[in-house]
């Protein structure tokens, strides 16, 4: 069994600042000169600030999660997104990947509150192998039984709340601004607001920087509206 973090990897992407700009210039002329192109930045956080947030749509950001099933459903709640996942109805987990809350092991404060973290933090990894193992010896035990299918099925909830799996996740880039508003929020749980940094910063540093002004204004544009006014 292992212990890990959750980790986000950039597979993939399409588009840039500038497909976004020719998508809303299609209404007019998508022909560039080097004049268009110096007004790209501005034009797209303005379309941004502005409401005007289709053109966002023909730019993908995918990526590869590995999470605790907790996070898996933050993740699912946004339909908007595309995803597919490890799945325990369709094979049995091997892997045996588990996640236990950083801050249970690394705050510091009172002796006794250390000490409280530390054993919840021992007896979760305790619980877990324990569960985890359930779940291996009622599928071998069930499956004689009620079938390879059906025992995959039920054995798999014996499976905590920790177990790790990996998800197959493609935003488009409006749908991206949406989950990262939410989920990066200090009001979001906190695993889920690491991924969705993860994320940001992943398609942020892209070789080039090729959406630099989208998700500057992104980001602004929630920046703003969270100021106590």
């Amino acid at each position: 069994m292992k212990q890990q973090p959750n980790k986000v990897e950039l597979i993939g992407h399409y588009g840039t600042d500038e497909t976004i700009a020719l998508s809303a210039w299609t209404s007019t002329s998508r022909d560039l000169t080097d004049e268009k192109r110096q007004r790209i930045p501005e034009l797209v956080r303005r379309l941004w600030f502005d409401g005007h947030e289709t053109p966002f749509e023909k730019v993908q950001l995918h990526f590869l999660v590995t999470c605790d099933i907790a996070s898996h459903i933050h993740l699912l709640k946004h339909r908007i997104s595309s995803l597919n996942a490890e799945s325990a109805r369709y094979k049995e987990l091997k892997d045996d990947k588990y996640y236990v809350p950083e801050d249970w092991k690394s705050m510091s404060g009172e002796k006794d509150d250390t000490l409280l973290l530390r054993y919840w933090h021992d007896r979760l990894i305790e619980s877990t192998k324990f569960t985890i193992g359930l779940y291996h010896e009622a599928l071998k035990d069930l499956t004689p039984i009620i079938g390879r299918k059906r025992a995959k099925e039920t054995a798999r909830y014996f499976l905590p709340y920790n177990t790790q799996i990996t998800s197959d996740v493609m935003f488009n880039l409006r749908s991206f601004a949406n989950f990262y508003r939410l989920r990066s929020s200090e009001h979001a749980q906190v695993e889920i607001q690491q991924i969705a940094r993860q994320m940001f910063e992943l398609a942020y540093n892209i070789e080039g920087q090729p959406l630099k002004n989208a998700l500057d204004a992104i980001k602004t544009k929630i920046e703003i509206s969270q100021l106590p006014f």
